[in-house]
């Protein structure tokens, strides 16, 4: 697994770039919008993704490694949200919002870490497509969530499907690399 640790953490360090340069350019708009809005970022990511793997042209130069990228952001400021929820202005300095964002992926690598000994690495024998289409139901899990206003009877909760978001997010990237 420390092969599965360093992988992770190389592409958690991409995302992290992305992340940071976005702020500099944006600051933390981010922070105004509440937790379906940043639901449906993901959903549209997810979406695109799903059609350039069915669909044999794309009209936009962005490909699948940047939306995969564009999933694990946009789940660690959910993450982020649930904890702070939504601001009325961008509230958090770049150094702020880094050390959240620091602290919210280290939460996930703990869980996939967790959840691949138990699980023996599954993920490494799953299509892309697979993973691309298991964020897609997470994320319609929590937008059923979101649509009780939080009230469920088994669920394990909206912070443990936008972990599972990212992680799968992360597998695709790691594939993405290998292929």
């Amino acid at each position: 697994m420390t092969d599965t640790s360093s992988q992770f953490d190389q592409h958690i360090e991409q995302c992290k770039t992305l992340f940071k340069k976005k702020t500099f350019d944006y600051g933390t708009a981010w922070r105004i919008l509440r937790l379906p809005s940043l639901t449906d970022q993901i959903f549209i990511k997810a979406q695109r993704i799903r059609g350039l793997q069915t669909n044999a042209q794309s009209k936009i130069a962005e490909g699948e490694k940047e939306e995969f990228m564009g999933i694990v952001n946009y789940a660690v400021m959910a993450l982020i949200q649930v904890d702070l929820g939504p601001a009325e202005q961008p509230d958090l300095s770049s150094e702020q919002a880094l050390e959240l964002y620091e602290r919210k992926v280290a939460e996930c690598k703990a869980l996939m870490l967790d959840k691949n000994h138990d699980y023996g690495e599954a993920w490494r024998d799953m299509r892309i497509s697979s993973l691309t289409d298991l964020i897609l139901q997470k994320v319609l899990r929590v937008k059923q969530i979101e649509d009780h206003q939080g009230k469920t009877l088994v669920s394990e909760g909206i912070i443990a499907n936008y972990q599972d978001m990212l992680n799968y997010a992360v597998f695709a990237l790691i594939h993405l690399e290998q292929s």
